[in-house]
């Protein structure tokens, strides 16, 4: 009796209700709402724990991936609009305007939800390049980010066409119009995708190298390469972004090269005062022969200018028709084969000792040679040692380096001629 009352009851609510259409439009509308989100938190559960199940397998792992960035949670958010979309037509007293329009609406949500998915899905697309061995020289950061551009730009005019109702080809046909207008606020962005596209087919720039462009301040290593920037971070741990199309439009230096060779070069100077250059007396060759790094040299070089003195017959009895060894030429053989019998020079590569220009700070003697080590704490160390063994050797060749003098250096060549020399031993004693 009761079950026969309440079936009675709901008739002549449902009765009274076809008397009030919009509120029946109304609560069909709701318990609608209602069952597409219930459905859709259900859906949600469902696909994220079935995928859950399915990455802890070796070979699917690539689906955690997809699960952390997000792309099944955009899929199942798709199920709220999708039953909305395809139930409109169960809800009663539904006019036909009012079901286009929310018909529309809720598609315009599963496009959006679509786009969105498509955006994490190249996210995590991504994540699985940067584990492969190519990402290590080829960064594909710029491509996705002018894909989602691209997806953006198009999923935008399908969705407003959506709303109006209306063919999306009627938007993308006003896109001639504005192409101008286009290609005027996109203009860094077309320079740059071009630039990015020119770098990394000529394989200019990655991820690790070291650039150095002084224009922009920067001196260091590159961290991250975008569509747009391309980041450096210093020495100094300061980061500059550096727009991509001003690597293309001006110049930079990049290091990889260096690193990759294997050794990196020493090129520095030692300015000798040319005060001190001079012949090597008979003595002084006799006790530099006795050097283990010139022994070899000394005796070439005796040999070779005692028979060119012999061939000029008896003018070479004048000191200036005669040829002799002198005291910076054996000090540039002996530094040379001081830098190739070194543990921690490059063999392989140009090393040589130069004699340059002299110039007014004097005579300079130019080491050039490649360390077998590029990292930068190493290279300095073995650069420091080399030069330091060669400026305190200097004196055995009686050779001095150049240097400017200080403002000690003139008071004790100026005091004498000042003060007399009686007063400067004096003076001295009392500074003492």
């Amino acid at each position: 009796m009761d079950f026969k009352q309440l079936w009675l009851n709901t008739q002549d609510l449902w009765g009274a209700l076809d008397q009030h259409p919009l509120l029946h439009a109304g609560i069909g509308l709701t318990l609608l709402l209602v069952v597409a989100l219930v459905l859709g938190r259900v859906a949600r559960y469902v696909i994220l724990h079935a995928i859950r199940l399915l990455g802890r397998q070796p070979a699917l792992h690539w689906l955690n991936d997809l699960r952390h960035n997000k792309v099944f949670h955009r899929l199942a958010q798709m199920t709220p609009s999708l039953v909305i979309q395809f139930g409109l037509h169960l809800v009663p007293e539904l006019s036909k305007t009012s079901q286009v329009f929310l018909g529309n609406l809720a598609m315009a949500f599963t496009i959006l939800f679509q786009l969105l998915a498509l955006s994490a899905l190249l996210n995590a697309l991504l994540d699985i390049y940067a584990r492969t061995e190519h990402a290590r020289t080829r960064s594909i950061k710029g491509y996705v980010q002018l894909a989602k551009m691209v997806l953006y730009v198009f999923g935008a005019i399908i969705i407003v066409a959506t709303l109006i109702d209306r063919s999306p080809l009627l938007l993308l046909s006003g896109l001639g119009a504005m192409s101008a207008v286009i290609l005027l606020v996109y203009k860094d962005t077309l320079l740059s995708f071009v630039a990015s596209v020119q770098l990394t087919s000529n394989d200019m720039l990655r991820v690790g190298d070291w650039i150095e462009m002084p224009q922009v301040g920067a001196d260091g290593d590159v961290v991250d390469i975008t569509l747009h920037t391309v980041k450096v971070q210093n020495f100094d741990k300061t980061i500059v972004s550096i727009p991509t199309w001003r690597l293309m439009s001006e110049s930079f230096k990049n290091w990889r090269g260096m690193q990759q060779s294997g050794g990196r070069r020493i090129k520095r100077s030692l300015y000798i005062d040319a005060s001190g250059v001079r012949f090597l007396h008979d003595d002084e060759e006799l006790r530099l022969s006795k050097v283990r790094l010139l022994t070899d040299y000394i005796g070439r070089k005796q040999a070779e200018l005692k028979s060119w003195n012999e061939a000029q017959g008896n003018v070479a009895a004048l000191s200036a028709n005669r040829r002799r060894m002198t005291n910076i030429g054996t000090f540039r053989a002996y530094a040379l084969a001081y830098l190739k019998s070194h543990p921690e020079i490059q063999p392989n590569m140009t090393c040589m000792v130069r004699q340059m220009q002299t110039t007014a700070q004097g005579i300079p003697l130019e080491i050039y040679c490649f360390t077998k080590t590029t990292a930068w704490v190493d290279y300095e160390r073995i650069q420091g040692d080399i030069f330091d063994y060669l400026l305190a050797v200097m004196p055995e060749f009686g050779l001095n380096l150049y240097q400017q003098p200080s403002g000690t250096d003139l008071r004790a060549g100026l005091l004498p001629a000042v003060l007399g020399a009686s007063h400067v031993p004096q003076i001295e004693k009392q500074a003492l």
